[in-house]
């Protein structure tokens, strides 16, 4: 018998850049942006120190059109999925590789201003990782910001 596994990434960061939405060939959508994490820590002497990581998210299918709906450059989100490895030959011949989260959820964090869409407020949900002001958005409960579309999990292709 096999045992088992982990491959879990949680992350609570700024976007580095407004979210990249394409389409392959076959028509699945795949969006790509980038998060910031911060992490500071006082040294033995008493100065600050600061560190930031940037790390490379990719979104498919349904969640990655949420994803280009929903998030631009600098808000505030909540990240879950699980890290991939990829090489790849560059264009200059040399071998490459890419760490990347391939996200399974998100949570955007609001920026305290009221969001409206259509004259109606946008639904607020509040989750053990959320606050009051945030708004949740994960696969099985979605609201765009356009208030017209509902996701389900029976709308979710995996």
């Amino acid at each position: 018998m096999a045992s088992r596994s982990l491959n879990r990434a949680i992350l609570i960061g700024n976007l580095t850049r407004d979210p990249e939405l394409k389409y392959t060939p076959a028509g699945t959508a795949v969006c790509t942006f980038g998060v910031a994490t911060n992490r500071s820590w006082t040294t033995q002497d008493g100065q600050t120190k600061e560190e930031t990581q940037y790390h490379r998210i990719v979104a498919w299918q349904k969640l990655a059109e949420l994803c280009g709906k929903l998030l631009t450059k600098g808000r505030k989100v909540y990240l879950e999925g699980r890290i991939t490895y990829r090489t790849f030959t560059g264009k200059d011949g040399q071998q490459r590789s890419i760490t990347e989260i391939v996200l399974d959820d998100f949570i955007v964090f609001s920026d305290g201003k009221r969001v409206m869409s259509d004259e109606k407020p946008v639904e607020k949900t509040s989750t053990p990782e959320a606050s009051a002001t945030e708004v949740a958005v994960t696969p099985e409960t979605s609201t765009d910001t356009t208030g017209t579309e509902n996701v389900s999990p029976d709308d979710i292709p995996f």
